[in-house]
């Protein structure tokens, strides 16, 4: 029987590619004039082409960069609350998960529903409270305070997003276990969390890109230069500033992009197998 197969020659095959190529460059074109203007000498973005190749490629903006803000010390806060909220939100939401998933206890169900229901909500109708808790805490303008309050804001979701990986994962395996001896929380450790590694790995990719440029909070909870995050401190080097910084904005830019390349090329394999299969098979 034969297969009707689409001419690479025909009209809609041309009409898809144009349309995919006018995607990419649109996808692409504010990527390189970014790039364009964070290589160029000039200290405005008017002196700069439309065309994304500077004629003098230098590296002036990124002295400038580094020598006329804390853009460093910025860095290192933000990376400081991205990995310590990743470890915490990991290590709390694989246990969580894994609790409801396997345990029976009272009040299960509704705690589930609660946790549901609180994702409905948005953020923004905690935020007084949220204030007024960090405040209570002595936890204003300090990084501690804001990690706690990305860590207990991801609980109820991505308790519930492990709860569902972990359900697909054969109770075979860890029944297997206790057999061998193995404690429940052994199991855990040496024989569910390899089998959730692509979970687990998704769950710590989202905690850490989650706070990395997040800017509502930051701006309310810190206050002094010192304490910043990236985010907060590339808004204010642009706002209610000349004109001359937004070439050095677009370097510091730039460079925000360098743990998010790294990571995702680190885990993108990982991330294949969460998306195209599950834990195991019964």
């Amino acid at each position: 029987m034969k297969q009707n197969r689409t001419n690479s020659n025909s009209p809609v095959v041309w009409f898809l590619t144009i349309i995919l190529i006018v995607q990419v460059l649109m996808i692409l074109y504010p990527i390189a004039f970014t790039i364009s203007s964070s290589l160029t000498e000039s200290n405005s973005l008017a002196s700069t082409s439309i065309v994304p190749f500077p004629t003098h490629p230098s590296l002036y903006q990124y002295q400038r960069l580094f020598t006329e803000s804390s853009y460093l010390h910025w860095y290192g806060n933000t990376l400081f609350v991205a990995c310590l909220n990743t470890i915490i939100t990991v290590i709390v939401c694989s246990f969580t998960g894994y609790i409801f998933s396997r345990f029976k206890f009272p009040f299960r169900k509704g705690i589930m529903a609660s946790m549901v229901i609180l994702q409905m909500f948005p953020s923004f109708i905690g935020m007084v409270a949220t204030y007024v808790i960090l405040w209570k805490l002595n936890a204003l303008n300090t990084l501690w305070g804001l990690v706690l309050v990305y860590s207990a804001g991801s609980i109820p979701f991505n308790s519930w997003l492990m709860k569902g990986y972990f359900d697909t994962v054969p109770k075979d395996i860890a029944e297997a276990a206790y057999i061998d001896g193995a404690t429940p929380f052994t199991a855990f450790i040496k024989v569910i969390v390899p089998s959730a590694k692509p979970q687990i790995v998704f769950l710590a990719l989202t905690s850490f890109t989650g706070p990395w440029m997040d800017f509502i909070f930051p701006k309310l909870v810190l206050r002094s230069d010192d304490k910043k995050t990236l985010a907060v401190g590339l808004y204010e080097m642009i706002s209610g500033r000349s004109a001359d910084r937004f070439t050095m904005f677009a370097a510091g830019a730039l460079l925000v992009a360098i743990p998010f390349t790294i990571l995702f090329c680190a885990g993108q394999k990982t991330l294949l197998q969460s998306l195209a299969g599950t834990g195991g098979k019964e």
